[in-house]
């Protein structure tokens, strides 16, 4: 699935604001690494996005990263390395994705719901490390996805899966989701991620996807999704002095 041309575009300008380059410098057809310098951040980025290199952190490390070829960049530990006697400390290896597609799901409506209360609930049903990153409970537009035979009578409705987004530059849905262990490989996932997308792009907003390297789990939901690999994200978090 390719994306098109005008949500490339945009992807491009949010992406630009977002490693605090200009807002053409991702559009302007050139084939050199990007390089943004701020020896305040808090983080250490190397992002691949089209074909286009960009590294972001402090001048030490774009400085002492600028032989170092793309392929070697992209690995978490190449970035633990090159920070190692900074104190960098590994946030992970991901893959990007975006989405410009409505979902097409056959069936009865999803039903759902954004109560608070059975957020909480399907948090409960997850391991921690999963519940931290996906952060549902922070988003201020999540969903869950309800058994179909639910009802208005039903007290608590069991919680099947959970997907929502965040809004970055005003301009991406940074999406996330959650299924319980024992949920998983029933489709529920998709069928809520599908929800929270169309929910995105009614907002006119282009949905993104962050899955780690390690977990094809999340890459395979996002494809079924729609969505279309757009390159990579590696990082490391700098202590503050």
């Amino acid at each position: 699935m390719e994306l098109e041309t005008g949500t490339v575009s945009i992807v491009r300008f949010a992406w630009a604001r977002l490693l605090g380059l200009d807002d053409g410098a991702l559009g302007d057809g050139g084939t050199d690494r990007l390089r943004h310098i701020d020896d305040d951040a808090s983080v250490l980025t190397f992002v691949t996005l089209f074909g286009r290199e960009i590294l972001a952190g402090p001048g030490w490390a774009v400085d002492a990263a600028r032989d170092i070829p793309g392929a070697e960049l992209r690995k978490h530990s190449t970035l633990l390395a090159l920070s190692r006697d900074h104190g960098g400390r590994g946030l992970g290896e991901a893959q990007l994705y975006f989405c410009d597609t409505l979902p097409q799901l056959e069936g009865s409506p999803a039903v759902v719901s954004s109560e608070a209360a059975l957020i909480r609930a399907l948090e409960q049903r997850c391991p921690p490390d999963d519940v931290a990153e996906a952060g549902l409970a922070r988003m201020g537009n999540a969903v869950v996805l309800l058994g179909e035979d639910t009802t208005e009578d039903d007290a608590s409705p069991t919680p099947l899966a959970g997907a929502g987004y965040d809004l970055r530059e005003g301009i991406l849905a940074h999406m996330a989701v959650l299924t319980p262990p024992d949920e998983r490989g029933r489709g529920y996932a998709q069928r809520i991620t599908a929800v929270a997308v169309e929910e995105a792009m009614a907002a006119g907003l282009v949905p993104q996807w962050r899955a780690r390297t390690d977990n094809t789990a999340s890459q395979r939901t996002a494809r079924r999704a729609g969505f279309a690999y757009a390159g990579t994200q590696t990082s490391v978090a700098l202590p503050r002095d």
